[in-house]
């Protein structure tokens, strides 16, 4: 039983970290985004770094409950990706289109943490799988607003 609840805390604390970093990954696109001609991108992004922050706060008492603490921590492939941005940008100015595309990356590899979760863990409680899969769903219709976004904008 307290494998059970290590690895549910476990499957918890992964998807925080994924949070933590579409948080850091939102507010890195606000950071890059032009004053002028942006599209009011900046408070679509803030919706979802704010969608994530209220993710990460349903998450953390189930860790605690689970018997851990919560991590803080990002992944290291999204410490990766943000350098990454940091560089291009330094290199040449992000362009809208650009930074939607960094940010539906960003959206698929969330999507797929979560579904590889749900996956691996099948045996975690129903209650906890619950509120994985309604985060998940609502992170699938971020992703799609953000797709179409791209798709829509001409630059």
């Amino acid at each position: 039983m307290e494998n059970l609840h290590q690895d549910t805390a476990d499957l918890l604390n992964q998807l925080i970290e994924i949070n933590n970093d579409r948080i850091e990954g939102y507010e890195k696109a606000i950071s890059l985004l032009p004053e002028e001609g942006n599209y009011g991108l900046q408070d679509v992004f803030e919706k979802y770094r704010d969608q994530s922050i209220q993710f990460k706060n349903e998450l953390k008492p189930l860790v605690i409950r689970e018997g851990d603490m919560p991590t803080e921590e990002t992944r290291t492939s999204g410490k990766l990706f943000r350098t990454w941005m940091e560089i291009k940008s330094a290199v040449a100015p992000y362009t809208v289109k650009a930074i939607l595309k960094s940010c539906e990356r960003g959206e698929d590899e969330f999507k797929k943490v979560y579904k590889e979760g749900m996956t691996k863990h099948a045996q975690t409680s129903s209650a906890i799988l619950s509120i994985i899969q309604s985060q998940a769903n609502l992170q699938l219709e971020a992703h799609d607003h953000i797709k179409e976004l791209r798709d829509n904008i001409d630059l």
